[in-house]
């Protein structure tokens, strides 16, 4: 086909083998290929349509913002109505110590403006994170990932970094008074949803603490509803000092936020001044639609759903290839011990209307993260499709 040969050839590949679906229309839970074909999406963009595609909400306030203005100065310089309605929501939903935002592009951006702020608020050098995690690509954050395979052709990457064992109490001793900041997923998505204890947290949290080391945690995938509490760092019972978010936080624009307490966002202004700044962050238009997802979460009780939605899956998804089936809310890795059959699996489905996918780092397994507002109806279909094609593999 012509537009696949236009897309191969005109448009930068991350790999020899993408999906290669070509998008006409989204709504809901569902996308269009331009030849008409409908598919259920139990994908959202990797957790990145919460609300749905499209949402009439999110439409409505993208297209009154536009009426407005769009860029019309770089961040942090104009007092802007979408930017500022939006830190007050975000904070409105998180304890009073997260009390200061940072508008960003992007997960990666506000993952590095989150390792920028820890090292100029403590004057400290060295970082620890944890093994398995995923916090983004450019530099900084490719440092701090726990992925050898994806960091070995771009080193040497950031010195000072210390990777811990989630769950293993033992490692955090490897925190110390040398530590400016660690950074953790409180659900690890590309890893393959591995969700941190309790008791690790609060240990954790502890050792921070003691050390003077800030807690980073990076929401990116597991923020916004997903895990069934708006963050899921509210699932345990510690509070971090720097909070990361983005993908499903525009509803389909791009936009991420580093959340932290005042005295300690302040440090960015002075000593440099300008210590961190963004064209784009907060685009005016990406800012307006995250308004609106914030106020779509909370009126429809997306937490609540995703948490029962969850359990859904997790009762249908039972076959003799499945050896096992992590899930917090609508955040599941299904494991089924073989990476080509994950392949194979997500080829079939796509030709049969529903889109599933893999993880980077936990390739013997597929991830379902749909629309927090996908129908109950529609997770049967979907799940009657995987399972039919599960006994092909």
């Amino acid at each position: 086909m012509k537009e696949e040969s236009e897309f191969l050839s005109n448009l930068a590949q991350t790999t020899f083998y993408p999906y290669n679906l070509h998008i006409d229309k989204a709504e809901g839970s569902y996308l269009w290929d331009n030849s008409g074909k409908k598919y259920i999406d139990f994908v959202a963009g990797i957790a990145v349509a919460n609300v749905g595609h499209r949402h009439p909400h999110v439409l409505s306030a993208i297209a009154k913002q536009s009426d407005k203005y769009l860029h019309s100065m770089v961040y942090g310089e104009f007092a802007q109505e979408p930017q500022i309605r939006l830190a007050q929501l975000l904070h409105s939903q998180l304890p009073e110590q997260l009390n200061n935002t940072f508008l960003v592009n992007s997960g990666t951006e506000a993952n590095e403006a989150a390792l920028k702020l820890a090292k100029r608020f403590t004057g400290r050098k060295n970082l620890c994170s944890f093994k398995g995690s995923y916090h983004g690509s450019t530099h900084g954050s490719l440092s701090v990932s726990g992925n050898e395979g994806k960091k070995y052709a771009f080193r040497p990457l950031l010195n000072g970094i210390r990777f811990l064992e989630m769950n293993r109490k033992k490692d955090l001793e490897l925190i110390d008074s040398s530590v400016a900041g660690v950074i953790i997923e409180p659900v690890q998505g590309d890893a393959g949803v591995i969700a941190a204890e309790n008791d690790f947290l609060l240990a954790l949290r502890k050792r921070c603490n003691d050390t003077g080391a800030l807690l980073i945690m990076d929401e990116i995938q597991s923020g916004m509803g997903r895990t069934g509490k708006m963050f899921a760092f509210q699932h345990s019972e510690i509070i971090p000092d720097i909070l990361t978010l983005a993908k499903s936080l525009g509803g389909g624009l791009p936009i991420g936020a580093m959340i932290s307490d005042r005295s300690i966002m302040q440090t960015l202004a002075f000593d440099p001044p300008l210590g961190h700044i963004t064209t784009f962050g907060g685009n005016p238009l990406s800012a307006a639609a995250a308004c609106a997802v914030i106020e779509i979460i909370k009126k429809e009780r997306l937490e609540e759903k995703a948490e029962n939605k969850g359990r859904l899956f997790k009762q249908l998804l039972k076959h003799e290839k499945i050896k096992e089936v992590r899930q917090i809310g609508l955040m599941i890795a299904v494991v089924i011990g073989n990476e080509k059959g994950v392949d194979h699996l997500i080829k079939l489905c796509k030709e049969d209307g529903l889109i599933i996918y893999r993880f980077l780092s936990n390739p013997d397994s597929f991830r379902i993260s749909p629309p927090l507002n996908i129908s109950e109806k529609t997770i049967r279909n979907g799940v009657k499709i995987l399972l039919e094609n599960l006994d092909k593999i």
